[in-house]
């Protein structure tokens, strides 16, 4: 409620109901309906249904709400690499761009309404997904005497090398899980893009099957590590013990030395 007064407000938060809380909570940003900002850009990554409820909400105030979720952690953040899709009203987003291109990379407006919601939630299938794979082929090389570095140092460079697989190299190599995106939180995002899914009859069997290894790497006291922490969890059920290699691997987002 304190930041009312400005013209725009930034949010990010974990879930929807911590949206909902510092929304429309007790003592949320539009609490008080007579001292409102302009513009409110939301970065979080939550519910579709959530997220159209307070929009309602904020637009019977004549607040733009601009759903803005960012692909990136706090580390890709610092680099100045996160990509943002938004969607709301086009007034609201022509207004804030200036101060949205401070925040990333990239800034694309998806259209009205809740449309950045689902290209974020999309996104996120896509990581746990591909993070499975990444997973799976890492410990198949192992077990056929290929080292993880050289295994991904090949795929890194080939067209299938990603930023994201160089970013998450080194979790891979060093067996380093130290969280930058959880379990849980990868949990969450899966719930909501399969109830999307359900929603709009759409099938998705592999997402469907990747929401119940995720399910497992939290079954198995996992899930408040990073979500690299699959490697493990797939190393486990092909009865290979795996070693930290210490060696250096770049992660693709600092400039070469």
């Amino acid at each position: 409620a304190d930041l009312a007064d400005r013209d725009i407000v930034v949010v990010s938060v974990a879930d929807s109901p911590d949206f909902e809380s510092v929304m429309t909570g007790a003592y949320g940003v539009l609490s008080n309906g007579e001292k409102v900002p302009q513009v409110i850009v939301d970065t979080s990554t939550v519910s579709i249904d959530v997220s159209s409820e307070v929009r309602a909400h904020a637009q019977r105030l004549g607040v733009g709400l601009l759903a803005a979720p960012v692909s990136g952690n706090a580390k890709v953040a610092k680099a100045g690499k996160l990509t943002m899709a938004v969607s709301g009203p086009r007034q609201a987003f022509d207004f804030s761009l200036p101060y949205l291109q401070m925040l990333g990379a990239s800034v694309v407006y998806v259209g009205d309404g809740e449309t950045a919601r689902i290209v974020k939630i999309c996104h996120n299938l896509v990581l746990g997904v591909v993070t499975q794979v990444l997973a799976e082929t890492t410990v198949l090389a192992e077990r056929g005497g290929v080292s993880r570095a050289d295994y991904l140092e090949f795929l890194n460079g080939s067209v299938m090398g990603s930023t994201f697989s160089r970013y998450k190299t080194p979790a891979f190599v060093n067996l380093d899980f130290t969280p930058t995106f959880t379990g849980h939180l990868l949990r969450k995002d899966f719930e909501l893009g399969l109830d999307a899914a359900r929603k709009m009859n759409v099938p998705m069997p592999v997402s469907a099957l990747v929401h119940e290894i995720v399910m497992n790497l939290i079954g198995y006291g996992m899930g408040d590590q990073d979500f690299a922490s699959l490697l493990e969890l797939e190393a486990r059920a092909a009865h290979l013990e795996l070693q930290p290699d210490t060696r250096h691997v770049a992660d693709g987002l600092a400039p070469a030395q």
